[in-house]
């Protein structure tokens, strides 16, 4: 684990609605191509953020965001969605690229946590695929995290 400042970024992305798994590839596949189609694939990655707790939300009702960030100024057409990535920092994880071992990291990662300084923050925690971490079969698992206070580290 390491913690790491994303600043905020101005997105394009992909809905899926539905339980978490294969489609999310989909998402995955139509906003990498849509963003090699707009010269968009960047050093930055594209990014995958689960927007609900299938603990807590009906599977069908799941919202899973393929993500590419985009720069300031660049127009997007009707129909591609467009958002923010919320920054600050987050606890970031290096894991395999198989669904076990990103599966495996979200739990490893809450443990993490709880033995360290953080505290997860209430943001959403996104995937990060960037290309020479793809090219090997890894990509990074990214957690909002805070600083505890005081009185929870005693």
């Amino acid at each position: 684990m390491k913690i790491e400042t994303i600043p905020n970024y101005r997105m394009a992305y992909v809905r899926q609605v539905g339980p978490y798994g294969p489609a999310n590839k989909q998402a995955m596949e139509r906003i990498k191509s849509w963003a090699a189609d707009n010269n968009l694939l960047n050093d930055k990655g594209i990014y995958g953020i689960p927007q609900d707790n299938p603990a807590e939300t009906e599977p069908e009702q799941c919202r899973y965001d393929a993500c590419i960030v985009i720069p300031d100024d660049f127009q997007l057409e009707e129909g591609m969605n467009e958002g923010e990535l919320a920054g600050g920092e987050y606890a970031v994880y290096k894991v395999e690229h198989t669904a076990e071992a990103i599966q495996k990291a979200w739990v490893d990662s809450l443990e993490g946590l709880h033995h360290s300084e953080y505290q997860i923050d209430h943001k959403p925690v996104i995937e990060r695929y960037r290309q020479e971490m793809v090219s090997s079969h890894f990509c990074e698992i990214c957690v909002p995290v805070k600083r505890k206070d005081a009185s929870t580290l005693l």
